[in-house]
């Protein structure tokens, strides 16, 4: 792939390659598990975004403003992140999963000017008590809220023609959060020419997306992952997209796979090994589905090898960040090399890299690195230069995974570099764990780490050393895991929990995580 058709012009706003699709043609095509169903256009989709985006600059938003969005699988969702686009609004993703503090973060980190959110939504925002000194405007949809002004009532007297605000390709689109191993969370900036590059690079050659296909990416609204594929993959393709507003279940999915004849699935390695190890999963029919991509984390041998069984489709893996786009995926059919990470789709601007910053010999591990100057890479850590600096060495960012490449320029997973847990494609900090943890009035140390799971990946570990007199029992844990789920996200509770005397830690006092993770190792060692 030529470098310059990944670039942007100087002068481009992303929202320009979604209403360059402007039609008659079914743009999405949205499902609930009541059986209640809607369809939108591609030129109502850029009607209702014209509208909404002149209601939302009549209000006083301004190029550049940050917007904390908190929505869910529905038609609304894409409206609003277009008409944010076209606005030059700055978009912060922000998962219905968050709770109260991780919302005020996001809230005083980006100087959000506003807020707009699902009504059924809004309880955790009216959980804040403390100050939000930047916040002007909360916004609803879905039905009035007291103290909250209406999205519909925004954009209702509105014109259906709107001028997209003339934004530069540098110019700043998404501030999505990631977690890290410490502290809170990092805010990630992403410009317009960002969301160029990756168009080009993710639907075309990975997704392998046609104006024909009917697709489907179950990934939620607040992730980057949403942006990557249900909203700008999709829809920057001229493709439909499908939505199930509805829990995951396997034979749910299945069912409408068949029915609704999906050509293109993109899932999470989780969903895709709940359903390969249902026993009727050959009575069902996806001859209609021609392309399946995982993302997220590492997909297991065993699932590909099933799904390729049963219905003759190859999984196409794929890796990312929320810093970058795709970097790497196994896109051929090659038996020798299925359970590996594929290869780079773009070589000259990926490798695996040693501890001196160069290029590593052939099947020995190192760090994936990307080059400074993919189109495709963030523009910043926001308002962290000290962090944006460190994660670079020479002319390349680093990603915190370990692989090697073997001779034919495949990828091979090893690890993360770092304490992050990624439990069904969720990214989850240990800190954020520990620090709810540490709130328990029973708890008196603690340290998480990654635990290996057949079914999620990994699931959240905690070694909890607990104050004196207090003993670790089935029913302390129960508390445990439901006190975590009340201060943070639920997906972040630790599943398992072993209560340990004393962490290990260095003479500085730092905990050795190495110890405990070898620990964790042994215990899996010993299950066998």
């Amino acid at each position: 792939m030529d470098l310059k058709s990944l670039i942007a012009p100087e002068r481009f706003n992303l929202a320009s390659e979604i209403s360059k699709h402007h039609s008659e043609k079914i743009a999405l095509r949205w499902l609930n598990e009541l059986g209640e169903t809607k369809t939108i256009s591609y030129a109502q989709l850029i009607t209702k975004a014209n509208k909404l985006a002149n209601g939302l600059t009549k209000l006083g938003l301004e190029k550049g403003d940050r917007v904390v969005v908190m929505s869910t699988r529905l038609i609304e969702s894409y409206v609003i992140y277009l008409a944010c686009l076209k606005a030059g609004l700055v978009i912060s993703p922000t998962s219905e999963l968050l709770r109260a503090k991780d919302i005020l973060y996001r809230l005083n980190h980006s100087e959000a000017k506003a807020v707009i959110s699902y009504s059924e939504l809004i309880e955790e925002f009216e959980n804040i008590k403390e100050e939000t000194p930047f916040l002007q405007f909360k916004i609803a949809f879905g039905q009035d809220v007291p103290n909250w002004l209406s999205l519909e009532a925004l954009a209702a007297e509105e014109s259906e023609i709107f001028s997209d605000v003339d934004t530069l390709s540098e110019d700043f689109a998404f501030l999505a959060y990631t977690s890290g191993t410490t502290g809170q969370p990092k805010g990630v900036v992403h410009s317009h020419g960002w969301g160029y590059a990756h168009l080009r690079i993710a639907a075309s050659k990975w997704l392998n997306i046609s104006e024909d296909d009917l697709v489907w990416a179950t990934a939620s609204p607040g992730w980057q992952k949403w942006v990557w594929s249900p909203f700008l993959s999709i829809l920057g393709s001229g493709a439909t997209g499908f939505i199930y507003h509805g829990r995951f279940n396997p034979h749910k999915y299945l069912h409408l796979l068949q029915d609704q004849q999906v050509n293109v699935l993109c899932c999470t390695p989780t969903e895709y090994r709940m359903m390969a190890k249902l026993d009727d999963l050959s009575t069902f029919d996806l001859s209609h589905l021609h392309t399946a991509v995982s993302a997220g984390e590492a997909l297991n041998r065993e699932v590909i090898d099933v799904f390729k069984e049963e219905f003759k489709i190859l999984i196409r893996d794929g890796y990312g960040q929320t810093e970058s786009t795709l970097l790497i995926a196994n896109l051929n059919v090659n038996e020798k090399k299925l359970g590996s990470m594929g290869q780079p789709l773009l070589e000259e601007f990926i490798d695996v890299i040693d501890e001196d910053g160069h290029p590593a010999p052939i099947n020995q591990v190192g760090t994936i690195a990307i080059r400074s100057d993919f189109p495709a890479l963030f523009k910043q850590y926001y308002k962290n230069p000290v962090t944006t600096a460190s994660s670079y060495q020479g002319q390349y960012f680093l990603t915190g995974d370990r692989a090697l490449k073997d001779e034919d320029n495949y990828y091979w997973f090893q690890g993360r570099k770092d304490d992050v847990i990624i439990s069904s494609g969720y990214t989850i900090g240990p800190f954020e764990v520990e620090d709810a943890l540490m709130k328990h009035k029973s708890v008196k140390e603690c340290a998480v780490v990654a635990l290996p799971d057949p079914i999620r990946g990994n699931v959240v570990k905690a070694f909890v050393v607990l104050k004196d007199g207090i003993f670790g029992t089935a029913e302390l844990t129960t508390e445990l895991q439901g006190f975590v789920k009340k201060l943070t996200a639920p997906y972040k509770y630790p599943r398992v929990i072993e209560y340990i005397e004393a962490l290990p830690k260095t003479d500085s006092g730092k905990i050795r995580r190495v110890e405990l993770r070898t620990q964790r190792l042994m215990d899996i060692s010993n299950r066998r």
